[in-house]
Order: structure tokens, then sequence, then C-alpha cells
């Protein structure tokens, strides 16, 4: 994987954040630039999450993260301001897909989310599948190696390519 061991602090939100409050409807439309769409992640649900996080940190979701519609802007924007992963109960299946399409961890251990506390540290060790933290240690599912190869490689996309060059 691109990074066996993701270090950060957590964000931590509720049940049925929907794609329109990842990433604000309104500028579905307006917005292409990936870095700019980075700008206006979160900021209905919390004006001080793309301002204030870090390379590294991490998201913890409740149920059903990233209903809503296809739009991938909403796991777009979250990778472009640097985030590690996001750790949830469950998750919205197209924002799932769609996170994995572009290199974004989407996590699903609802231990985790019930102990991780807004602002704790977290540490996820990927090859290990554990998250660890002040409240101890919470396993989480492997990701099939396909999976794994297309985080590792940054996204989908990044990750056809290298196939198609190293098949040339």
């Amino acid at each position: 994987m691109e990074q066996a061991i993701i270090r950060g602090r957590i964000w931590k939100y509720g049940d049925g954040v929907n794609t329109d409050v990842i990433f604000p409807g309104k500028y579905t439309y307006t917005i292409s630039d990936p870095a700019e769409m980075g700008q206006h992640a979160l900021e209905d649900l919390d004006p001080t999450f793309a301002p204030n996080v870090q390379p590294g940190d991490v998201v913890v979701a409740g149920k059903n993260w990233g209903n809503g519609s296809s739009r991938e802007q909403a796991a777009i924007c979250l990778k472009q301001v640097g985030l590690g992963a996001v750790i949830g109960e469950s998750f919205g299946r197209i924002w799932y897909r769609n996170a994995i399409n572009n290199g974004l961890l989407a996590i699903t251990c609802p231990a985790a989310v019930a102990a991780l506390k807004q602002g704790d540290q977290v540490e996820i060790d990927m090859q290990a599948g554990v998250i660890r933290c002040e409240a101890g240690e919470f396993p989480f599912p492997p990701f099939a190696p396909s999976v794994q190869a297309i985080i590792a490689d940054g996204g989908l996309i990044p990750h056809l390519k290298k196939k198609l060059v190293s098949n040339a």
C-alpha cells in the first residue's frame, strides 16, 4: 500500500452524512479543480475542517457515510486535503467505490468508531489490519489485493495507467 502506517488526528462526525454535506451541492457544476474542491470539504457541516485538517488526519464516521448522489467530488475533496482515511460504521456504496477509485481508504470498523473521539490521535496499520488509539487496538477486515493495488497507486486511473505501461 502507499502508506503502510497512517497517523493523524480524528475528526469525528455522526450518522447519515451525505454527499451534499461532504462536498456542498452548490459547487457541483462550478468547481472542477480538485485542489479547489478540497477547500470546500465538509464546509456546511464543519467550517473548521478544510482549513485545519492535516495530511494523515482521519475522519471517523457513523452509519451510512456518503449516502446520496453519486457525485465523485465527495471523495475527491477529502483526498485533496490529505485525509489519510475514513473509518466508518458503514458507507453509502457509491461513495465507498468513489473513495477507492480515488485512492482514499474507507475502513469499516464499528468498534473503532465507538471508541475514537474527536481530536484523538490514531494509527492505522494497513499491513496488520489494525487501528490503534488510546482506547486500544481494533482489527478491521483486510482489503482485497486488487483494492490494495488501486490505493497504493493513488486511485483507479493511475493504477490502470501503471498496468498499461508495465504491459507495454
